[in-house]
């Protein structure tokens, strides 16, 4: 809205005209202004060529009315503007709708529900929990590389998930991929989060035939049979087994026409007022085509079960009657495929605001889901799956390292509760003490090892575990039996290595006194 109106600003021409003997400035007719927003909108990547002269007179329509334009006496507020010689101007200002506005504090995280905070009353010390003894050489290799505390590991018996747990989970990780899709910092700009029904995304998920079609739970929510077999007529044209009654001539178009008054007799749009936003949004991604499927895939997940079949059955039978060469036009003066737009497109997306190009957003939208409709109404495989992993991995007994993260694939709510340093320091010292003692023992009394390695290793596990080790070792005395020091044996002393050197003899000469 915003941005068309911006552009019409700018992009259409003003110059004097001439009414009744009297001259106004800075005006238009209003068959120049279908001439520009028409050419405006179709090089629009929002709306396309596909958009028609009689959709941009609408469009000027809604203009006159919300005082986008107002003829040359100032007069607005009905919508009888028409594609002829009348004469308008701009007001002062437009008025432009707000802009949403995004979160201040960086992306949203969607956060994953409490649904395993225990309940009033409980404590969690009746999760089992079963110490890992570990050899010595399984130890030391993992402390090898650096001195670092030696990680307690305990089995994690995980709660059983509910029906409700489930569905939460569903929830969260759908908006969350829908999110990231998008490419928004919050849902809050497009979607009002609580809006959102969890079992419906559970129930479009699950519940589908083999078509992939949902099936409803309440068969009271189902279409009427007659509408059903007016839709199969059409689709399965001319080969339709539910026709039993001879055609005549426009039989075809009088079908065609009973299922248009049927949907649009409906007081909301299949992809309902409150979605309106987020199936909008998805059409700045329509040039990436990948991204643009996904994007529809999700957020039709989100859909009333019931609202979710309708729209399936009514754009395949769209689709199949737009690529039906055997079946008549529909048509005398519109091609098959843009009456199909045409005629289904509000009761597919609209908006209960009047300001909004609905009409146009629509149109395109409706294109797309036509020509990607088998893509997009079936269920996404990819986060089908994550989650379904997701949620096996909750459900699994698991060893838990101290400080490992084993759900780092989605960051599910923390299974313990924080506690303070002394009481971690308190249950660290207590908890594990046979197992460690053990451990220690077996470093201890192992004769596989040489001394050095020993020494390092008794090291290592006195800086990690230094209460432990003191019980073992409280004084250096019983530390040092382990390594008994060696007498050394004094060689003997040879009775010759006082003996000087053998010297030759030299002759000297005597004197005589």
């Amino acid at each position: 809205w915003n941005e068309i109106i911006e552009l019409f600003r700018a992009g259409m021409p003003l110059r004097k005209h001439r009414c009744r003997f009297k001259s106004y400035e800075r005006c238009f007719k209003a068959s120049e202004a279908v001439d520009c927003l028409h050419e405006l909108l179709g090089s629009n990547q929002n709306f396309g060529p596909e958009v028609t002269r009689n959709q941009t007179v609408k469009l000027l329509k809604k203009f006159l009315k919300n005082h986008v334009i107002e003829d040359i006496k100032g007069r607005w507020g009905k919508e009888d503007f028409q594609d002829d010689g009348h004469l308008y101007r701009f007001p002062p200002s437009s008025p432009l709708k707000p802009y949403p506005k995004k979160s201040s504090c960086g992306k949203e995280v969607i956060k994953f529900p409490d649904w395993n905070e225990p309940k009033a009353g409980t404590s969690q010390e009746h999760i089992p929990v079963k110490s890992v003894t570990m050899n010595s050489e399984m130890w030391y290799k993992r402390h090898s590389i650096a001195i670092g505390e030696v990680p307690a590991c305990k089995l994690v018996f995980r709660r059983e998930l509910t029906q409700t747990n489930i569905e939460e989970i569903w929830k969260s990780m759908t908006l969350s991929r829908l999110q990231k899709v998008l490419g928004l910092d919050s849902l809050d700009e497009v979607l009002d989060t609580k809006l959102v029904n969890s079992k419906h995304i559970v129930q479009n998920a699950y519940n589908v035939n083999k078509q992939g079609i949902v099936t409803l739970e309440d068969k009271s929510k189902e279409l009427p049979h007659w509408i059903l077999s007016a839709m199969k007529c059409l689709a399965n044209w001319p080969s339709c087994s539910d026709l039993k009654q001879p055609t005549y001539s426009g039989f075809e178009r009088d079908v065609f026409k009973t299922i248009v008054d049927y949907f649009g007799q409906m007081k909301e749009p299949l992809l309902t007022f409150n979605f309106f936003d987020v199936f909008v949004s998805v059409l700045g991604l329509l040039q990436k085509h990948s991204k643009a499927v996904e994007a529809l895939q999700i957020s039709c997940l989100l859909l009333p079960p019931e609202n979710r079949k309708r729209l399936q059955l009514l754009v395949r039978m769209m689709a199949r009657i737009s690529f039906n060469k055997d079946l008549p036009p529909l048509s005398d003066s519109v091609r098959t495929r843009t009456l199909m737009v045409q005629a289904f497109s509000r009761c597919i997306l609209c908006s209960k605001d009047e300001m909004d190009l609905d009409e146009l957003l629509a149109a395109k939208l409706v294109s797309f889901l036509m020509d990607n409709y088998q893509e997009i109404l079936s269920v996404p495989s990819a986060l089908k799956s994550s989650i379904e992993e997701h949620v096996v991995q909750l459900q699994r007994v698991q060893i838990k390292y101290a400080g490992a993260d084993t759900d780092a694939t989605f960051p599910p709510p923390s299974f313990c509760h924080q506690i303070s340093t002394d009481e971690f320091e308190n249950q660290r010292a207590t908890g594990s003490q046979e197992p460690l003692a053990a451990l220690l023992e077996e470093i201890a009394m192992n004769k596989e090892i040489s001394v050095k390695d020993k020494k390092k290793q008794l090291k290592q596990f006195q800086k990690s575990y230094p209460e432990v080790y003191r019980v073992r070792f409280p004084t250096p005395e019983t530390e040092a039996v382990l390594f008994p020091e060696k007498t050394k044996q004094k060689p003997p002393v040879l009775m010759w290595a006082f003996k000087k050197p053998f010297q030759p003899f030299h002759r000297t000469r005597s004197f005589r006194m």
